[in-house]
């Protein structure tokens, strides 16, 4: 599928060991011709951590796609009326926001995104990396598998020995997630092996 000029909503929250390996998708997204528009949850806007600094990654993120950052509740809002997105890829996601999403709690700027962006009947791309995937979460992860328009990244446990509840989606996933997402389609298998 050309991808070529769609407009997607690229939206971070805060699983900062992941935000490195989310980003490095932007690029292969830009690459294939994509207008990305970033959106930052406010723990990564206002938070410095042992991964980087809020600073580094606004950066990071502003120079990928060329825009501003939406970062406020009030600036993601208009996303639904306006009709300003093709897809709303939110990479990485974490429990916290997921279960915003899965309760429809509109307190956050990605959670705001998301709610405008499903008014308008298209795709949502989530991509987990979550502590609680198999455990709390995975309610929130079931019933967001069954609300049309979400679609997820393939994902695993990163590491059942000493973390059983935890899975990551595989990032490298999200460019043909998003093309199945595009078609209406769930990219199949959605749970992975981790070896």
């Amino acid at each position: 599928m050309n991808l070529e000029g769609l407009v997607v909503g690229f939206a971070v929250t805060g699983s900062f060991c992941t935000l490195e390996k989310a980003l490095a998708q932007v690029e292969t997204l830009v690459a294939a011709g994509i207008n990305i528009i970033p959106i930052m949850s406010e723990m990564v806007w206002n938070t410095n951590t042992r991964f980087g600094s809020a600073d580094y990654y606004k950066a990071k993120l502003k120079d990928l796609t060329g825009h501003d950052i939406i970062a406020s509740i009030k600036d993601a809002e208009p996303i639904g009326p306006k009709k300003l997105l093709d897809a709303l890829i939110i990479a990485p996601c974490t429990g916290n926001t997921m279960a915003k999403i899965a309760n429809g709690i509109t307190d956050s700027s990605v959670a705001m995104a998301t709610k405008a962006h499903l008014r308008n009947s298209r795709p949502v791309i989530i991509a987990i990396s979550t502590n609680d995937a198999l455990g709390v979460g995975a309610q929130n992860i079931a019933r967001l598998m069954n609300v049309k328009n979400i679609f997820f990244v393939p994902f695993y446990q990163d590491d059942p020995m000493t973390k059983q509840t935890s899975m990551i989606s595989d990032f490298a996933m999200l460019l043909p997630t998003l093309e199945s997402a595009m078609e209406g389609k769930q990219l199949q298998p959605i749970i992975l092996s981790n070896s």
